[in-house]
């Protein structure tokens, strides 16, 4: 039955409503098959020949139609109640779904005029779909009106939610695929509901699209019972509402009908919340929209069932540029959809469903929103200055480097309380940024128990965002400053890991923004701190002591990418307000929570920060000479080891000349060739020297460092200490010793690379062995390392 037989069937759209509203998204779906297929002949013109056929054919037809028949019944909605709304795809290679509504609205015509609204702007716009030198098969940032990458599935609903956050008029509807929802970070992701806030945050309506297959393979929950699914959607808390079938009129009326009451719902909850004062859990409305996979497509093909089928995923057949019967069916496919009635002669949508779309930047494809960096608006920063520890000398007090950047946080919070929030998985007090929960405690819109008055710092209006699923907040937080806000991420360093390809997604998300979109404004970068570090992670063992996050960090684009590994509280604090000023970075800061010497005031902090590298003159006595070596460092523990190596040399070996340098910036150590933060030859070559011997003592994997600076020309004297994988329950000073990152070890090491050493200093290598020996003793005995290493103090 087609949709013009059946005009009569009711529902809230009426006959001229049912008709257009096909009618538009039919011109989608022609646009979506030529995407994939077409080179030449938009518009079949003439008959279709192989010539019109791209030779690679690319890309996946599967999702597109339900995507486009989702945005076509939201615009509908958007036009006639003049709602703010962006669109998010879940579907991983979905592009033609959203770029074919891109292309009818006008956005993407008017972003790429090359590709304008007529018969040679639509040729170049199928051409340019998964082709050499143009735009992927997924939605990427060159499409308008997302935020959302395609390239990995899982991620689409935290983004959804994490735009809602503090959008109070802006509707996000994200489509979600039955093969995403497979993904844990889409499974937790349902429970972002217990954090939105139905005063002060916009709205989120999930709809689940169950199209039955992902690549070969039926999906889950296409394969329960209604009932079943019914029940879980309940029981993540939200009112699930279904749309299903095949027939395209019965479609329209049912999707029309949902949404018109979906979205009445949410303004509901919103208007009595908004009204009270009250902000309680509602139960959210999503959508189940099941349609067949590559619905409207052939039915069959060769025998085999295509629409309704895992066939349909990609491309349903491959031989239309090399068989006669494949480019009979191919243009059989594009004529079902009677483009002639779509398009006028030159090319353009015709104009009575050109009226369909909403206007200027009410369309999904020009919503503010999606380019967020257009709505930005700088941080209010308190001056980290007035959060600086006091520090009279160099090595003397010890203190909690993260506690203060909690304070400088809290601050931060209370002069942005609406575009700034701080993200961590149930951490917070933990990375002793407590103080935070001063200005704002933590959201949290389920229930509430008597004991969460005594200590639970919990709030309906938080801004504190704790879950513990790091993908899910991530997740909030790119969809944050996607949509033009601003915000903080921490957790422990070994479980960064677990966000490792989201990290990887948002780089390139960026690089491209940045390096290839022009139109896409600079949004505020990701920060994330990075505590509870491989070093004193004793307690908890193994398991946590990690420090390989950063060597991921430095595989991606310079363009996009920092790491920063401030030695004491006031250089956190530097590199902190550094970090939250910037913008389209990922700002990685790597700082322990626990106490630690102090080496800077704020002032040398800043300085040192500013430089990135730089010599610490009173660890130094190479002044006016040549350095006999080098003992270099990067992080604060092992900056506290070759701090304490240094002070052995100049207690024992008064006469040898040592040149401390410290490391906070660590592309200071590639090539300026290769990293715009890197050093050239002669900055490296003076700090570093051409041909003395340096000890450098590292934070992380000591083979990240040579990774970094083998292009330089001192690199063969370059000898680097760092984790080695070796780590149980063990005292901080066992767990130092086991990896070799120890002041005794760093002692050994210069007398081993020193010539004049070798044989003169025979008697101190002797006493650091023997150290060695009674440190390792004296942890198993007493179970904590000894006074001396405990209580240590630079000397000089």
């Amino acid at each position: 039955m087609s949709t013009d037989e059946s005009l009569s069937i009711s529902g809230p759209l009426d006959a001229e409503e049912l008709r257009k509203i096909d009618a538009w998204w039919r011109a989608c779906n022609y646009l979506s098959v030529g995407m994939i297929y077409l080179r030449a002949n938009p518009l079949l013109k003439e008959p279709l020949s192989t010539e019109h056929v791209k030779h690679r054919l690319l890309g996946h037809w599967g999702a597109s139609p339900a995507l486009s028949f989702a945005w076509a019944h939201l615009n509908r909605l958007i036009k006639r109640d003049e709602l703010d709304v962006i669109f998010i795809a879940g579907p991983g290679h979905g592009a033609p779904g959203v770029l074919g509504p891109s292309y009818l609205e006008g956005t993407y015509s008017e972003v790429y005029p090359d590709k304008s609204e007529d018969t040679e702007g639509m040729r170049k716009f199928f051409k340019q779909f998964s082709f050499p030198g143009q735009i992927g098969s997924h939605v990427t940032p060159e499409t308008p009106g997302s935020i959302h990458e395609g390239g990995e599935l899982g991620y689409s609903l935290a983004h959804a939610y994490g735009a809602a956050f503090d959008n109070p008029d802006l509707i996000v509807a994200c489509v979600v695929g039955d093969g995403e929802a497979e993904t844990g970070p889409l499974a937790t992701a349902w429970h972002s509901n217990k954090f939105l806030n139905p005063i002060r945050d916009g709205a989120v309506l999930p709809i689940l699209n169950l199209n039955g297959y992902k690549i070969a393979n039926p999906t889950i929950l296409a394969r329960i019972s209604h009932e079943e699914l019914e029940a879980m959607f309940i029981g993540y808390g939200y009112r699930p509402y279904f749309v299903e079938g095949s027939d395209p009129a019965e479609m329209h009326q049912k999707m029309a009908s949902v949404v018109d009451e979906a979205i009445a719902e949410i303004k509901t909850i919103q208007k009595s919340a908004r009204e009270s004062g009250i902000a309680e859990r509602p139960r959210w409305p999503m959508i189940v929209l099941r349609s067949p996979k590559g619905w409207t497509g052939p039915k069959t093909i060769n025998g085999h069932q295509s629409e309704g089928s895992w066939r349909s995923h990609q491309v349903p057949f491959a031989d239309a540029g090399t068989s006669s019967s494949g480019l009979r069916l191919l243009e059989e496919w594009l004529q079902s959809y009677r483009p002639e009635e779509l398009f006028d002669d030159n090319g353009r949508l015709a104009e009575e469903l050109r009226e369909l779309s909403p206007q200027g930047q009410r369309r999904m494809s020009a919503n503010l929103h999606a380019n967020g960096g257009l709505l930005r608006k700088a941080l209010k920063l308190p001056d980290f200055r007035d959060y600086a520890v006091e520090v009279n000398r160099l090595g003397q007090a010890e203190h909690e480097n993260t506690k203060p950047l909690g304070e400088f946080l809290r601050d931060v919070l209370k002069n942005n309380m609406t575009n700034f929030r701080i993200f961590g998985p149930d951490e917070t007090a933990s990375n002793r940024l407590q103080a935070v929960y001063g200005a704002s405690k933590k959201t949290w819109m389920a229930d509430f128990l008597p004991e969460d008055e005594d200590g639970g710092e919990l709030s309906r209006d938080g801004r504190v965002m704790e879950m513990l699923s790091e993908h899910t907040l991530v997740g909030w937080l790119e969809g944050y400053l996607l949509t033009g806000r601003h915000g903080f991420f921490h957790t422990y360093e070994a479980f960064a890991h677990v966000v490792d390809s989201m990290f990887n997604q948002h780089a390139k998300w960026l690089d491209t923004s940045k390096n290839h979109v022009p139109w896409r404004a600079k949004v505020s970068s990701q920060n994330i701190l990075l505590s509870s570090t491989v070093w004193r992670q004793d307690h908890n063992g193994f398991s946590h002591q990690d420090p390989g996050f950063i060597d991921l960090v430095t595989n991606k684009s310079p363009s996009v990418t920092r790491v920063y590994l401030p030695p004491d509280a006031n250089t956190l604090l530097s590199v902190a307000d550094h970090c939250l000023r910037s913008t389209d970075y990922i700002n990685v800061i790597v700082a322990d929570k626990q106490k630690h010497l102090q080496f800077l005031t704020i002032e040398e902090a800043i300085v040192h920060c500013t430089k990135g590298v730089g010599l610490w003159e009173r660890a130094s006595n190479d002044q006016g000479q040549d350095p006999d070596v080098v003992m270099a460092c990067c992080g604060d523990v092992a900056t506290l080891e070759a701090l304490a190596a240094t002070a052995i040399l100049r207690e024992h070996l008064p006469d040898l000349k040592v040149r401390f340098v410290n490391v906070v910036d660590l592309f200071k150590l590639q090539p300026n060739t290769e990293h715009p933060h890197g050093l050239s030859h002669r900055e490296f070559d003076s700090l570093f020297t051409v041909d003395k011997p340096v000890i450098f003592n590292f934070h992380g994997y000591p083979w990240l460092i040579h990774k970094l600076a083998y292009r330089f020309k001192n690199h063969e004297n370059l000898h680097v200490r760092g984790y080695k994988e070796r780590g149980n329950i063990n005292t901080p000073m066992e767990l130092a010793i086991l990896n070799e990152v120890d002041r005794f070890n760093l002692v050994i090491d210069v007398i081993d690379r020193v010539p004049k050493l070798q044989i003169r200093a025979a008697h101190l290598k002797e006493l650091m062995k023997n150290e060695i020996i009674e440190n390792l003793r004296y942890a198993h005995q007493h179970g904590t390392d000894k006074p001396e290493i405990t209580g240590w103090q630079w000397p000089f």
